[in-house]
C-alpha cells in the first residue's frame, strides 16, 4: 500500500471505525449502556484492528510474490525483543484500565501475567504436535495472543479462569494462523488471528465466567446471569461487522481517489526506497545510490569504501 493513502485510510479509520467503536464500548454507547463488559479494549482495540485487518488484506491484495516464494520473519530475535517489551508494557495497558490501583487493576494485572503464561504453554503443545519443534516465533505469537484474550475479561474473571482462558483460547487463535496461510490472503502479522479472533474469544469468555465476588460488577452464565451472556454475545457480533464493513468502505472510497497499491516495479525495486528514499538494511556489496531524477535507475549497488 502507497504511503499517501495510507495516511488518510488511517485517519478516517481513527475516526469512523476507532472512536465508534470506543464510544460504543466505553463512551456511553450502546453497548456499555446496554451492559458489556469490556474491561481494556476488547472492542475498539482488538476486534476492532483484527477485522479491519482482514477487510484491508481483501481489499489491497497480495504482495507480488506471495505464495511464490518463501516470505520468511527476518529477525526472530527483535521479533522475540518486541514480544516481551509489549507484555511488560501490557500490565500498564490493562492495570491502568481500572484507573487506580484498587483491587481491579491488580486483578488485571495478576491475569495480565497468568493468561499468557497459560497461553504460551499450550501454543508450546500445538507447535510440539503439528511440527515437533517449539518455535521462537510461535512463542512470541502466544505471548500477544495471551495478552490479547484477557484484555476484556483482565478485570472481570478470577485469576483460575484467566489461566482457562489462556490456555482454551490459544486454540482458535492457532487454528485461523493455520488456516491463513493455505489462503491467499496476505495478512501476514496475522491480526486477524491474534487481535480480533482472540479479542472474540475473551470478550464471550466474560459472558460465560465473570464473577461478582471478583469484579463486583456482574456475574457470567457459569453463575447464573445468562444476560450477561447476552450482552457479550451482541459485542462479539456487531464489532467485528462493523469493523470489517467500515474498512472496507473506506479503503474502496480511498482507492477511488488514489491508487492504494504500488506498481509491481515499486514493489520489486522496494517499498522503503520508492516511497521514503532510504533503505533499512544495507544490500549487496554496500549502500543504495538514489537517483531522483531517473527513478528507472533508482537502485545502484555502492560499493563500500570501509
Amino acid at each position: 500500500m502507497r504511503f499517501g493513502p495510507f495516511l488518510v485510510f488511517s485517519a478516517l479509520w481513527s475516526v469512523l471505525v476507532y472512536a465508534v467503536l470506543a464510544h460504543w464500548a466505553f463512551g456511553g454507547g450502546w453497548l456499555i449502556s446496554g451492559g458489556t463488559l469490556d474491561f481494556a479494549g476488547g472492542v475498539p482495540v482488538e476486534m476492532a484492528s483484527g477485522f479491519s485487518a482482514l477487510a484491508a488484506a481483501l481489499v489491497v491484495g497480495a504482495r507480488k510474490d506471495y505464495g511464490r516464494q518463501a516470505l520468511l520473519p527476518h529477525n526472530a530475535v527483535y521479533v522475540l525483543l518486541g514480544a516481551g517489551l509489549l507484555w511488560f508494557g501490557w500490565f500498564g495497558f490493562n492495570g491502568g484500565s481500572g484507573f487506580s490501583t484498587g483491587d481491579p487493576s491488580v486483578l488485571a494485572f495478576t491475569n495480565t501475567l497468568l493468561c499468557p503464561a497459560a497461553t504460551l504453554v499450550v501454543w508450546f503443545a500445538l507447535d510440539l504436535i503439528r511440527g515437533r519443534k517449539v518455535t521462537a516465533i510461535g512463542a512470541a505469537t502466544a505471548i500477544i495472543v495471551g495478552c490479547v484474550l484477557i484484555t476484556p475479561a483482565g478485570g472481570f474473571v478470577s485469576p483460575g479462569w484467566a489461566m482457562l482462558l489462556g490456555a482454551l483460547g490459544a486454540i482458535p487463535s492457532y487454528g485461523i494462523i493455520v488456516w491463513r496461510t493455505r489462503t491467499r490472503v496476505d495478512e501476514t502479522l496475522d491480526v486477524l488471528a491474534a487481535h480480533g479472533t482472540a479479542g472474540f474469544i475473551g470478550i464471550l469468555f466474560i459472558g460465560f465466567f465473570a464473577q461478582e465476588t471478583w469484579n463486583g460488577v456482574s456475574d457470567g452464565l457459569f453463575y447464573g446471569n445468562a444476560e450477561q451472556l447476552l450482552d457479550q454475545v451482541f459485542a462479539a457480533l456487531a464489532a467485528p461487522a462493523y469493523a470489517f464493513v467500515m474498512t472496507f468502505i473506506l479503503l474502496k472510497a480511498v482507492g477511488a481517489v488514489m491508487p492504494l497499491r504500488a506498481t509491481d516495479k515499486e514493489e520489486a525495486m522496494g517499498m522503503d526506497i520508492n516511497q521514503h528514499g532510504e533503505e533499512a538494511y544495507v544490500t549487496g556489496e554496500g549502500a543504495i545510490l538514489l537517483l531522483p531524477d531517473d527513478h528507472d535507475k533508482v537502485a545502484v549497488p555502492v560499493a563500500d569504501p570501509g
